[in-house]
């Protein structure tokens, strides 16, 4: 009996955030190529380009390729299009959904998208994420439909430019988990927990990262130094809830609220004014966040702030202001659970520290094996 796709749901997806200011954030001539896990099998593909963060309108052509479904043929490839042309524009400000691309896809192969950019186009819409799912590489000239990306002429990268979302036309039971944050959520976690998730047998999730660098619930930076620290939550989060198939949403995110303000006689862009009080930072994350959610008819999570005692900026003030926002999320009765990452990862002995193995070394990230914990305390109920 054939397998009936019925239904659109996310299959891969990141946060768009505005790229770090430096002296070039032009690019011409260009390949970009994306290596993506697919976790479901499907009939057609859609590709969401992104240029949110941009000040000006930019215009790529890209392809898709994958394994060809009759294995003698090799690879197979498809132009990816809008409105039926090969050229996809899109306006500053704005993200562009793509036409639908007949495209075989079996669960557990990796597709390449890869973009092509002509012109002179402006690079400030994109994202640094890092995980064992997620490299990216860039290459000189026009190498997208090459199977293979000239070794002399192309280099890996963590920024994943323009490409937001791919969904996939597929069985009803598939569906897409959410996990919002800020640089803790754009590292390995969510990487490890696709990983997880596969491996024992859940295969009908996929699992959609929406993490940038920086960010915090209640303010965002309106200056190049600290552009890249991406948009607040609420300019975010309606746009990165807008995703197929997605039922659940995973929060770990508040952190950089606590520990950003300093004051403008240390940082004229710091001051603090932006440090909020726990009611707000409560408020902020239930109307911004939860609310919201609701409104879709999503489940809401949370997932508890992670030790920070050795961070650069840490003062027992913040430790008890996160402390306060974690014991909120662990009771309210506004959350469907949280996910204590916090006591997964802090020492028993000093809680407001990582456990040595788990502390990456700047005591505000956690090490790989911190990503991976973090991944394994995840209910099996979000799993399934």
């Amino acid at each position: 009996m054939s397998t009936e796709y019925t239904k659109w749901a996310a299959c891969w997806g990141n946060a768009t955030s505005i790229r770090e200011q430096t002296e070039c954030i032009y690019a011409k001539d260009l390949t970009l190529r994306y290596p993506l896990f697919m976790c479901f099998s499907g009939d057609r593909l859609r590709f969401h380009f992104s240029n949110l963060t941009g000040t000006e309108p930019v215009t790529l052509q890209a392809c898709v390729s994958g394994p060809s479904a009759d294995e003698k043929f090799g690879m197979e490839t498809a132009d990816i299009t809008y409105r039926g042309e090969k050229k996809i524009h899109i306006l500053p400000g704005s993200e562009t959904v793509s036409d639908e691309i007949p495209f075989t896809v079996r669960a557990g192969e990796a597709l390449n998208v890869s973009i092509y950019l002509d012109g002179y186009t402006q690079m400030n819409a994109g994202v640094l994420i890092t995980g064992p799912l997620s490299k990216g590489f860039y290459s000189y000239g026009n190498h997208m439909y090459d199977e293979d990306l000239p070794l002399d002429l192309s280099r890996q990268t963590s920024w994943f430019q323009f490409l937001n979302t791919v969904d996939i036309h597929t069985e009803e039971k598939n569906h897409a988990l959410i996990c919002y944050g800020d640089s803790i959520t754009a590292q390995s976690w969510p990487d490890y927990l696709s990983l997880r998730a596969w491996e024992n047998g859940y295969r009908n999730i996929a699992v959609i990262r929406r993490a940038v660098s920086g960010t915090r619930i209640l303010r965002q930076y309106d200056n190049i130094t600290y552009a890249a620290y991406g948009l607040k939550g609420k300019t975010r989060f309606p746009v990165e809830m807008n995703t197929a198939g997605a039922d659940t949403v995973l929060i770990q995110h508040g952190i950089n609220d606590i520990i950003h303000p300093v004051g403008v006689d240390v940082n004229p862009f710091r001051p603090w004014r932006d440090l909020p009080t726990g009611k707000e930072l409560r408020d902020g994350y239930k109307e911004l966040y939860i609310d919201y959610a609701r409104s879709l008819g999503m489940k809401v999570w949370g997932g508890t702030l992670l030790p920070i005692k050795g961070w650069r900026t840490y003062e027992p003030f913040r430790e008890d202001l996160k402390n306060e926002f974690n014991q909120w999320l662990r009771t309210t009765d506004l959350l469907d659970g949280c996910v204590d990452f916090d006591l997964t990862l802090r020492d028993p002995e000093y809680p407001e520290s990582f456990r040595k193995e788990y502390d990456s070394g700047d005591h505000l990230h956690p090490s790989e094996a911190g990503y991976k914990a973090m991944a394994n305390a995840i209910p099996e109920i979000l799993l399934k």
